[in-house]
C-alpha cells in the first residue's frame, strides 16, 4: 500500500512518516527540495516535490508519477502553515494550494481511497465561555483567526465534491518533541517565570503528536471516509494545572507568575500588529494570537472518535511533556 504524506518535513509530518513506516506502508514524503531531511533519514522513505502553486504543472507531475509508480492508495495532506508574515498567505497556502492539489488529483484520476486533510480545532473557533460546554461536531464553525478561516474554507471546498473520500482531522493543541510554540512556555518556566493571561482559568486540551499519528492511522485502517473528528487526549487541563505539570517535570520549586490582563494583551497585540504591518510582517503577538490567548474554553468532544475507532490516547499531558522535555533538554534525563 502506497501512501503520500505532504508537509513531511514539519513537526507533525515527520511523526506521520515514522508511523507510516512502522505500519509497513510504502511511504512517500512530500517535501520541498529546500526542506530539511533531519528527521526523515530512514532509507525506506521516498521523496517527492510537488508544486501546489501551479495546478497545470501539478497535474503533469501527478500524471508522470502515476505512469511510473501507479497511484497512491492513501494521502495525508498535512502541508500548510500555522504562522506567516502576511495574513493573506494563510488563504493562499492553506486553501488555494489545497484546492489546486485536490483538483489536480481529480483531473489526473488519482483520487485515493482516503484523503486525510489535516485541519484544526481552530477551524471551529472557541468554545462557549458561559456554559463551558465542549466544542461539538454539530456546532456551527466560527473561526476567529485567519488560520482557522483558511482551514474551514478548505474543508468546505473538499466536502462539496461529490463522493470525494475525505477525512477531516481537527486536532486540538498538538505538542511533542520538535515542536516550538509550546516549548517556549517550557523554556520560560525553566527560567523561573510562569506567564499567564487574565484572571479566569483557561480550560485547555492537548494531543501528543504520537497519539495524533496513532489516531489517523486507525482511521485509515477502519476505512472511514466523509467524516470529521476532533482529536484530543480526552482530558481537560486548566492553565494552572498545565503550569504545575511543567514545573514538576523541570523540578522548579520556586517560580514567579506573571499575569497579563486580557485588555493589556489586546493593546500590545494590536499595536505590534499595526507597527509590523507597516513593514509587511506579522509579529508573534498579533491580533490572531490575541484571539487565541484570550479564549477560556478549548474543550472539545471526542466521543465520536472513541466510538468509531476505539481511540484512547497512550499519553496524558504529564507523560507527553516528560518525554518532550527529555528530548529537548537531555540534561534532565
Amino acid at each position: 500500500m502506497k501512501i503520500l504524506i505532504t508537509g513531511a518535513s514539519g513537526f507533525i509530518g515527520s511523526f506521520l512518516v515514522e508511523k507510516s513506516l512502522e505500519q509497513g506502508f510504502e511511504t512517500y514524503a512530500g517535501i520541498r527540495a529546500s526542506s530539511s531531511k533531519k528527521y526523515l533519514a530512514d532509507e525506506r522513505i521516498k521523496f517527492i516535490d510537488l508544486d501546489y502553486s501551479n495546478k497545470e504543472k501539478l497535474i503533469s507531475q501527478l500524471n508522470e508519477f502515476k505512469q511510473q509508480n501507479g497511484a497512491w492508495d492513501y494521502i495525508i495532506h498535512n502541508a500548510g502553515i500555522t504562522k506567516c508574515n502576511k495574513k493573506s498567505d494563510f488563504d493562499k497556502i492553506n486553501f488555494v494550494f489545497t484546492k489546486n492539489f485536490v483538483e489536480a488529483l481529480c483531473t489526473a484520476n488519482m483520487i485515493p481511497k482516503t484523503f486525510v486533510y489535516m485541519s484544526s480545532l481552530s477551524a471551529w473557533g472557541a468554545g462557549n465561555e458561559k456554559t463551558l460546554q465542549p466544542i461539538r461536531l454539530s456546532d456551527y464553525p466560527k473561526p476567529n483567526t485567519a488560520y482557522g478561516e483558511s482551514k474551514i474554507k478548505s474543508e468546505k471546498f473538499i466536502a462539496d465534491i461529490p463522493d470525494f473520500p475525505y477525512l477531516f482531522v481537527r486536532p486540538t493543541g498538538v505538542y511533542g518533541p520538535r515542536e516550538k510554540d509550546y516549548l517556549s512556555f517550557v523554556k520560560s518556566v525553566k527560567k523561573g517565570i510562569v506567564p499567564s493571561v487574565g484572571l479566569k482559568p483557561q480550560y485547555l486540551t492537548f494531543i501528543y503528536v504520537k497519539d495524533l499519528a496513532k489516531a489517523i492511522f486507525l482511521m485509515i485502517e477502519k476505512r472511514i471516509v466523509r467524516k470529521s473528528y476532533f482529536v484530543s487526549d480526552g482530558n481537560v487541563y486548566t492553565s494552572a494545572e498545565y503550569a504545575k505539570i511543567v514545573k514538576k517535570i523541570l523540578g522548579k520549586k520556586f517560580t514567579v507568575k506573571i499575569c497579563v490582563p486580557v485588555f493589556i494583551l489586546k493593546i500590545i497585540c494590536f499595536l505590534l500588529d499595526t507597527i509590523y504591518g507597516w513593514f509587511g510582517k506579522s509579529p508573534t503577538l498579533n491580533r490572531d494570537k490575541y484571539n487565541i490567548l484570550k479564549v477560556r474554553n478549548w474543550k472539545c468532544e471526542i466521543q465520536p472518535l472513541q466510538d468509531d475507532i476505539n481511540f484512547h490516547a497512550d499519553y496524558d499531558l504529564a507523560r507527553g511533556l516528560e518525554e518532550t522535555i527529555k528530548f529537548e533538554f537531555p540534561e534532565k534525563s
